[in-house]
């Protein structure tokens, strides 16, 4: 699904939605907000590891996707929720949250991915 440019898209995505997004190479960026303990510990493949804390310091980063769909999670969809809320502010208006993060990845998705 592809948002014009004066749609916002909703702030949560499923990770159903997700899964989909992946598996038909949409060009989106899947943001882990988690550490990089978590990360290490397990990951979906293709996302991107910015910690929520360096989020502020890493904006320039991410500026090629501004108009783009950013899709954040982490391990339950709180810090990603945050993260999303403020990506928007910056002017990433397209930022969603992964509802449920990792661990519903896991549960819904690929139980390959490690539970913690």
């Amino acid at each position: 699904m592809s948002e014009s440019p004066d749609q916002i898209a909703p702030i949560e995505i499923s990770v159903g939605e997700v899964k989909r997004m992946l598996d038909a190479a949409e060009d989106f960026l899947l943001i882990d907000c988690r550490e990089q303990n978590e990360y290490d510990h397990c990951r979906i493949k293709g996302s991107n590891l910015i910690p929520m804390n360096e989020t502020p310091a890493r904006l320039a980063e991410l500026e090629s996707h501004r108009d783009k769909r950013i899709v954040v999670h982490c391990h339950h969809g709180g810090r990603s929720l945050q993260v999303t809320h403020f990506l928007r502010q910056q002017g990433f208006e397209q930022t969603q949250n992964m509802s449920g993060g990792i661990d519903a990845w896991s549960v819904e998705i690929d139980p390959t991915i490690a539970r913690y």
